[in-house]
């Protein structure tokens, strides 16, 4: 079992409260994401779990049993660093068995338990190398494997893929998805990367100033998010958030406006829209805009966009059949108002 559960958790170091109360259930074998900002909480937090940081009012339970006091190698949880944190004095089975050594486990039995490991890792070739002759992604296998042979009830991983390169950490995902189904093992998974978030996690949890912001899969979280911070956190080109126009705003604010607000968000003081869901037309149709820079993907394209009247640009996705749109052009725009969040005077979701 894998059950965790923080209740009231809170962090103070002297007068600076860090965590302000933090309310959340993993269950049994989820992958759950902690995701947002620099300086959020959300290491904070796993570290608490983990019992590297104290608690400093609050109750953490591990499958029903309170952890505030326990050591860290009690808890039944193993922790996963950003820097792989190997002995480089130790081969790579030497590394991935110290554990099992300390805890007197004898040395046939440890090499079964490393090999075994190491097959599920795709690693059985490297145990006889030292650290320095591994590559970053080898390194942090090294690392996951130091953690299963334990046997955790619960794996804590803090940013682990943050120090490799674009293609080894899509890679690095893949594996650590198929590792967390074989395993079937909790995982709490740092980080601030958000396509990490939303490929990785059962269910996500937005962390903002200390606090959980929201709680829930990746497309609740895209599609229904329960506030501003939280729209405007997840998703890649950033939500368009646009405020609701004064009386002498332009006819094309205006305009854009009307469409964005009816229905259910009559009432809403700001609207989002998903750059994929504002599509770009020929200049005389829709609403006026022109675009100010275009970043051309291969597949798609981002185009930012100025609307009088309106000072942020707003940003489209668009596909490669329109790649020929450019900086400087004259565009028309045509929300789907179907896909436009409102949002009230609190930044609360309307509705």
């Amino acid at each position: 079992m894998g059950l965790v559960s923080l209740r009231g958790i809170r962090k103070s170091y002297g007068p600076v409260e860090v965590i302000r109360g933090i309310d959340l259930e993993v269950n049994d074998g989820e992958f759950l994401v902690f995701v947002g900002p620099s300086g959020c909480g959300k290491s904070t937090t796993l570290r608490m779990i983990a019992g590297l940081e104290t608690i400093t009012a609050g109750e953490l339970l591990i499958d029903g049993q309170r952890a505030n006091d326990l050591r860290p190698a009690d808890r039944g949880a193993a922790m996963v660093f950003q820097s792989y944190a190997l002995y480089p004095h130790m081969t790579v089975a030497e590394n991935m068995g110290f554990a099992l050594k300390m805890a007197g486990v004898g040395k046939t039995e440890r090499a079964q338990q490393v090999g075994r490991v190491a097959e599920i890792l795709r690693i059985t070739e490297l145990l006889q190398r030292f650290p320095k002759e591994l590559s970053g992604g080898q390194r942090q296998r090294v690392a996951i494997g130091r953690a299963i042979v334990r046997k955790p009830k619960v794996f804590l991983f803090d940013e682990p893929l943050s120090n490799l390169d674009a293609a080894l950490r899509v890679n690095m995902r893949i594996e650590l998805s198929r590792l967390h189904k074989e395993l079937g093992t909790t995982m709490i998974y740092v980080t601030h990367d958000q396509v990490e978030a939303m490929t990785m996690g059962d269910r996500i949890a937005v962390f903002n100033q200390g606090h959980v912001e929201q709680i829930g899969g990746p497309m609740t979280l895209y599609n229904r998010p329960a506030n501003e911070f939280v729209a405007g956190f997840i998703g890649a080109p950033r939500i368009n958030l646009i405020d609701r126009p004064g009386d002498n705003a332009p006819e094309g604010y205006q305009a854009l406006w009307r469409v964005l607000a009816d229905g259910r968000n009559a009432k809403a003081q700001r609207v989002g829209l998903r750059p994929e869901h504002l599509a770009v037309v020929t200049a005389g149709q829709g609403v006026p805009a022109q675009v100010e820079l275009a970043e051309h993907l291969g597949d798609s394209s981002i185009l930012y966009l100025r609307v009088q009247g309106i000072d942020e640009l707003l940003s489209a996705k668009v596909g490669a059949g329109q790649h020929a749109v450019d900086a400087g052009q004259s565009v028309g725009l045509r929300p789907d108002a179907a896909w436009a969040l409102g949002f009230d005077g609190d930044s609360l979701l309307v509705a």
